[in-house]
């Protein structure tokens, strides 16, 4: 593990976690999903080894049928359907037997660990559709309820898109404009670690999906973890 140190004091820190592959591996559900939506609304499912990781829900099918041909008017035209869809045969491959999600190690007890302090808010920010979120969380044990401030791929298509929504939410929520900071961006991908730089965000990466703890710093970590089971180590490096 690497890490700077921060010298802001006083203000609260919002931690906004990613989802796959930082707090649970899904078993390919989202794929799975996906693809099978996608074959009934536009007869294709574009490239079967094209990468989701560290996109929105709304990317990932505009990629695709992008790559299948398609317009994006015509794929403006469907998305809709297909997000609605695509969380209904979500929630059925969430609870398929034979590709069950598991929750990574560490987590319940870094968000314990973070929620015991007075200092910290908990947040998520995420490629998932709000509801595909939410559903993820619960089939691994999770409380969504537990995470305050949020952004989600329901709220813009780019996931540098989504810290600027999570820092309205929090001056919202807050009743301050907290300095950029004072925002950790915890994720397992490179776009992870640059998303919050428009806002100033810290990022901190952890190996617990497809790329290495030296990637993630190649793309400007914080600090990087190989997982969270050091609760400890990962709130120093979260509140400095």
């Amino acid at each position: 593990m690497s890490n700077g140190s921060t010298a802001t004091s006083g203000l609260k820190t919002v931690v906004l976690f990613d989802i796959d592959g930082t707090i649970l591996w899904s078993d390919g559900a989202g794929r799975r999903a996906v693809h099978t939506v996608l074959e009934e609304v536009f007869g294709s499912s574009g490239p079967a080894n094209h990468r989701f990781d560290g996109k929105t829900d709304k990317q990932i099918v505009r990629e695709l049928m992008n790559l299948a041909g398609h317009s994006d008017d015509h794929i403006d035209e469907r998305m809709e359907r297909v997000m609605d869809r695509y969380l209904e045969q979500l929630r059925e491959e969430l609870r398929h037997p034979d590709h069950p999600p598991q929750r990574f190690g560490g987590v319940v007890e870094l968000l314990d660990a973070l929620e015991a302090r007075d200092d910290v808010v908990l947040g998520l920010l995420t490629g998932n559709l709000e509801a595909g979120a939410h559903e993820k969380l619960r089939v691994v044990g999770i409380d969504p309820t537990r995470f305050k401030i949020n952004a989600y791929g329901s709220d813009a298509e780019h996931r540098p898109d989504l810290p600027p929504v999570a820092r309205e939410r929090a001056r919202a929520l807050l009743g301050a404009d907290l300095p950029g900071e004072r925002f950790v961006v915890i994720g397992d991908t490179p776009n992870d670690m640059t998303c919050g730089r428009g806002i100033g965000a810290r990022a901190i990466g952890v190996a617990t999906g497809r790329y290495t703890t030296a990637e993630l710093a190649a793309h400007g970590a914080w600090a990087v973890f190989e997982n969270l089971h050091d609760t400890a180590a990962v709130v120093r490096a979260i509140v400095g």
